[in-house]
C-alpha cells in the first residue's frame, strides 16, 4: 500500500523534501505522490501540518 495526499493539502511543500524516494511533487492544486515510487514509510505524514498524507486505504 502507498500513501496518498488528500484534499486537506495546503501546498506548503513540507512533505516533498522528507520523501526518501522523491515520490512527492507539486500538482496543479495539491502535492501528489507517485505510487510507483512510494515505499509507505510515512515520513511525509510525520511532517505535514494538516495531516493530508495518509495511507491509501485510510479515508479519514
Amino acid at each position: 500500500m502507498t500513501h496518498i495526499i488528500n484534499d486537506d493539502c495546503v501546498n506548503c511543500g513540507a512533505c516533498a523534501p522528507e520523501c526518501p524516494t522523491n515520490a512527492i511533487s507539486e500538482g496543479p492544486d495539491k502535492y501528489i505522490i507517485d505510487a510507483d515510487k512510494c515505499i509507505d514509510c510515512g515520513a511525509c505524514a510525520d511532517v505535514c501540518p494538516v495531516g493530508a498524507p495518509r495511507p491509501e486505504g485510510d479515508q479519514k
